[in-house]
């Protein structure tokens, strides 16, 4: 579709390289066909730490996008900045694009919601944490993919003795942390988990049950049961793709990329929970990042943001963005589409994702809202590496993060208060 000279242009900024990046610019080509009012132009701003580092510095400048993709830990600062973010949900209807909040899957429409259920971010790459496994190893070893820890500690020595690392994770703060409180519906931090606001919101990190599971996971790591080859995302899916680990705890956004870089038929499963806590696991929450509709634009530039809000959230166009990259369908009329078109019969585990996120619910299961999120990871990071080097203990560790997320939280309060 031709477009008129005076087609109002509105800016995407985004955070996906590579395979990601080429659907994001099909989309965005798309989009711009559809239609002759508005022209979308997408850019590339580096990974998801640089990308938010860019569009904070663009909004003190004034020279800001309309749509910023912010990730999840990111999520807090962009919506606690004054006067910086215009909610999704107010902005698609005062422009007249017609809204439901329950044509979104569970699990994907709160976490970037306010304590009322307002989406202020439009979900965009949404995935969870999942468990992959080498369909050949488990064979091999005789077993089946875990439901349990109780039941991986069953199965792991048997998958040692076929020759296999049994277990690799790629993100401990995301899925042994955040998702493990919320597989076990359990409160991660005060003010509703912080959803509630930053003032005085402290991290529930320091408890009985993280820290018997940290205690379970240095002794798998001691026993040669679990793999950990540091922080890095890819280090630890190598050792999955290569057929090192037979299992791997990833994003369902991984499956994909899977397909490809695997010689080896694998399937995927939930993300395991402790029978000892919860008789019957919760749901997980969604990571990734969403698109957010940054202030102070003009009314036509708002429209046409809204306009594309719409566009993506379309069945046809999250089918395709699913199909394309492994991220789950954000609506259920997505979800509908992809499985009266036979894709879960193709890919079993392509749907795994979507049918953890939409398990049962709990209090604790809407995911969080906290400020310098990133800094609290990082200092995650360190004392979990400091664990599994023997340089510290579970008990100490645990102490030291709560004691230094707090501390960051605090200081977060005060800049947005």
């Amino acid at each position: 579709m031709a477009h008129a000279a005076d087609a109002t242009k509105i800016t995407l900024w985004h955070a996906m390289g590579g395979r990601l990046g080429e659907v994001v610019n099909e989309i965005a080509t798309r989009f711009n066909a559809d239609q002759s009012a508005a022209m979308l132009e997408p850019a590339y701003k580096g990974g998801y730490e640089d990308t938010l580092t860019s569009v904070i510095a663009a909004f003190r400048a004034g020279e800001h996008p309309n749509i910023a993709q912010v990730f999840d830990a990111g999520a807090a600062t962009i919506i606690g900045a004054p006067g910086a973010v215009a909610a999704a949900e107010d902005l698609l209807a005062e422009t007249g694009v017609a809204f439901d909040p329950n044509d979104y899957i569970d699990g994907v429409r709160y976490f970037y919601a306010d304590s009322a259920g307002k989406m202020i971010g439009m979900p965009f790459n949404s995935s969870t944490p999942i468990l992959y496994y080498n369909e050949d190893a488990l064979k091999k070893a005789g077993v089946t993919p875990p439901k349990t820890w109780e039941e991986f500690q069953e199965i792991a020595p048997k998958l040692k003795e076929a020759g296999y690392v049994p277990l690799a994770q790629s993100h401990l703060p995301w899925i042994f942390t955040e998702n493990f409180f919320s597989r076990h519906n359990l409160q991660f931090a005060t003010n509703n988990n912080g959803f509630d606001g930053a003032e005085g919101t402290k991290l529930l990190i320091n408890t009985p049950e993280i820290k018997m599971h940290f205690a379970r996971v240095k002794e798998w790591l001691d026993a040669g049961l679990f793999g950990f080859y540091g922080t890095g995302w890819n280090d630890n899916q190598a050792a999955f793709e290569t057929g090192k680990a037979a299992m791997w705890l990833g994003s369902s956004g991984s499956f994909g990329g899977l397909l490809k870089s695997t010689n080896f038929p694998f399937s995927a499963t939930f993300l395991p929970y402790w029978k000892e806590i919860t008789e019957q696991p919760y749901s997980t929450f969604i990571g990734g990042a969403a698109l957010f509709a940054l202030s102070g634009k003009p009314a036509e530039e708002n429209r046409a943001t809204a306009e594309f809000f719409k566009y993506l959230s379309s069945p046809e166009i999250q089918y395709y963005w699913h199909k394309e990259t492994g991220y789950v369908p954000i609506t259920k009329a997505a979800y509908e589409m992809a499985k009266m078109d036979g894709h879960y019969e193709r890919f079993p585990a392509a749907e795994i994702g979507i049918l953890q996120l939409n398990e049962r619910a709990g209090e604790w299961t809407r995911g969080y809202r906290l400020g310098y999120y990133v800094q609290i990871r990082d200092v995650m990071n360190r004392e979990y590496g400091r664990i599994f080097s023997g340089e510290t203990d579970v008990d100490t560790a645990f102490a030291t993060i709560e004691s230094e997320a707090n501390a960051l939280l605090d200081r977060f309060a005060r800049t947005t208060g």
